[in-house]
């Protein structure tokens, strides 16, 4: 359906891309990944308009192909007045408005012929929507979004994570040949990323879906296209098949780099002794013994990850704070109570210690994000931050940190320190160094304003962090290294997040929304809770399995184990089979 051939693209201060290829054929679901600013975007712009940009290569897309896009920047407009189904259904409706327009021009002309072939084309383009259908097909897709109960409200009185999965179901139910979505995930709560998973999983067109997810990661996708550093990496199969096979082939790469020369060519002799055998002696076990062994190397050589995407470098995070911390309260809230349009919270108290690393967990459009920032601003009369203590705040709202106008340097100029010399050592760690440094912050991709944010809270020596959706975003391996950053940090966290994966592996508990109060939940609980509502049965018990052998493998690594880092190789491959 679509194929792309040597693709090279620059900007004047950056080149972005080599001599990419790739292809998207029916019926598949391709994820496509990558680090923060490595221009995935970008090659979305490109397959959506290759008329605007100047880029070498071939592009190969089906004239007949018809696209639909849903970006990640898109909001509710709060000026329009029609219903959740009045939205999803716009398109169908205006071919039925059209529809109507001809058969009373038909009524009244002398050129039928025309409007014969008008008629034609607009029926051919409803039956590809399966547009006699329409209204059952909008009920049933936001039954299974768990969205039917707003079918009849204002679409601008949605939260932006339901508006996000309207515009999901609109796109899908067009029907294009090719679907492409940006981020579509970002700041989606639990149960609206569920139902995003559930709308993907169900949808039977091609998609190509720009995300760092980890959950959507693990469930979605039947393709990964990974892009780093110019380069691109084409895999068929699942993620957690993608991983698999980074790790098979960082063993094959490490027990390369230190074998002894005479060891490969031993190996290597080994084949060319059982083809000369075999060319000399026509026994057929001696034939299918050289056989297997070449389809085994064939297998290998086709699942191979290219070398420069197995080790990939993460971010050098740290927030600092490395010294032990006296237990004191940090933060107490008593009585607290918010509402814009109607009230949210509601007499909610609870206290924070100097040590506690906790989430806030609840829906989209609940609350949590004034209830970060007024701790953060510490004007309200129901909080009390303890005076002793520095406070650091990341805002999913990137212009509250961040100001767009300065370069990166002086951004950091503004945050304290003294000189650029000092700026660049510190965000060498954070993977910005050389022209990045003068861009505007403006300029920049949401995943490195996010790290960004991340450096600045690292150098603010603070004792609580005010984190508001802090793997937004995010590529996979930065949200690795704030995982491990959250675990080392001696101080007090407060998070907001939907990540289920930051906070099952990083808090020490949970407080989750429930109407408009807040109660206390242990992470045993919550992860418990997670798992009955959205996995199978032996799914935690298989997955914590998993991360066992990976460990054990990492390792053998470490201990240049070749051979046990293979048999627990094996190992793993049957637990992500069952997985």
């Amino acid at each position: 359906m679509i194929k792309v051939e040597n693709l090279s693209f620059s900007f004047p201060q950056k080149e972005l891309y080599q001599n990419l290829s790739f292809t998207l054929e029916e019926g598949q679901h391709c994820a496509f990944i990558g680090t923060s600013g490595s221009g995935k975007s970008t090659l979305i712009e490109i397959l959506l308009d290759p008329e605007k940009h100047l880029f070498e290569g071939k592009l190969e897309i089906d004239p007949e192909c018809t696209m639909g896009y849903v970006s990640q920047f898109s909001q509710v407009d709060p000026s329009r007045e029609m219903t959740v189904f009045e939205y999803i259904a716009q398109e169908f409706i205006k071919i039925q408005d059209e529809l109507t327009e001809i058969y009373a021009e038909m009524a009244n002309t002398t050129d039928m012929d025309a409007l014969m072939e008008k008629l034609q084309s607009k029926l051919d383009a409803f039956a590809a929507m399966d547009g006699d259908n329409f209204e059952n097909t909008i009920n049933k897709q936001l039954n299974l979004a768990n969205l039917l109960n707003l079918k009849d409200l204002n679409v601008a009185s949605l939260s932006g994570g339901e508006f996000k999965l309207v515009q999901v179901i609109k796109e899908m139910l067009l029907r294009p040949d090719l679907l492409i979505m940006d981020e579509p995930d970002v700041f989606l709560d639990f149960e609206n990323l569920n139902a995003l998973k559930k709308l993907i999983n169900s949808h039977k067109g091609m998609l190509l879906v720009i995300t760092h997810n980890r959950y959507l990661l693990n469930h979605c996708f039947n393709k990964i296209i990974h892009l780093e550093n110019t380069e691109l990496q084409e895999f068929d199969g699942r993620y957690i098949e993608y991983n698999f096979s980074l790790l098979q082939t960082k063993i094959e790469l490490q027990e390369i780099a230190v074998a002894e020369a005479e060891e490969i060519e031993r190996y290597d002799g080994i084949i060319d002794n059982l083809r000369a055998i075999a060319t000399m002696n026509s026994e057929a076990s001696r034939g299918r013994a050289l056989k297997a062994r070449v389809k085994f190397q064939e297998r290998l050589e086709a699942r191979r990850i290219k070398a420069p995407f197995v080790d990939i470098k993460q971010p050098d995070m740290t927030f600092g704070l490395d010294r032990e911390v006296e237990d004191t309260l940090a933060v107490k809230v008593e009585n607290y109570s918010v509402a814009f349009d109607e009230l949210l919270l509601e007499n909610v108290s609870f206290e924070l210690r100097s040590t506690d690393k906790v989430a806030i967990i609840g829906p989209n459009g609940t609350g949590k994000t004034t209830l970060l920032r007024d701790i953060f601003k510490n004007d309200h009369p129901a909080i009390e931050v303890n005076p002793e203590i520095k406070v650091a705040y990341l805002s999913q709202l990137q212009g509250e940190t961040l100001n767009d106008c300065n370069t990166v340097l002086h951004e950091f100029i503004d945050a304290g320190f003294d000189t650029y010399d000092e700026v660049r050592a510190h965000l060498i760690h954070y993977g910005f160094e050389g022209e990045i440094l003068e861009q505007k912050i403006g300029s920049l991709s949401g995943g490195e304003k996010n790290i960004l944010q991340l450096a600045k809270v690292a150098c603010s020596q603070a004792d609580l962090l005010l984190l508001d959706e802090p793997t937004s975003h995010l590529d996979i391996y930065t949200q690795l290294a704030l995982d491990q950053a959250i675990q080392d940090y001696k101080g007090a966290i407060l998070m907001i997040s939907h990540d289920f994966y930051s906070v099952a592996g990083g808090m020490d508990y949970v407080l989750i929304i429930d109407g408009k109060s807040i109660r206390r939940m242990s992470l045993r609980k919550f992860r418990q809770m997670i798992y009955a509502r959205h996995f199978d049965k032996d799914y935690l018990q298989l997955e914590q399995k998993k991360k066992s052998v990976e460990m054990q493998i990492e390792v053998a690594l470490k201990n240049t184990d070749f051979e046990r880092a293979k048999v627990l190789a094996e190992e793993l491959e049957e637990l992500i089979k069952q997985l």
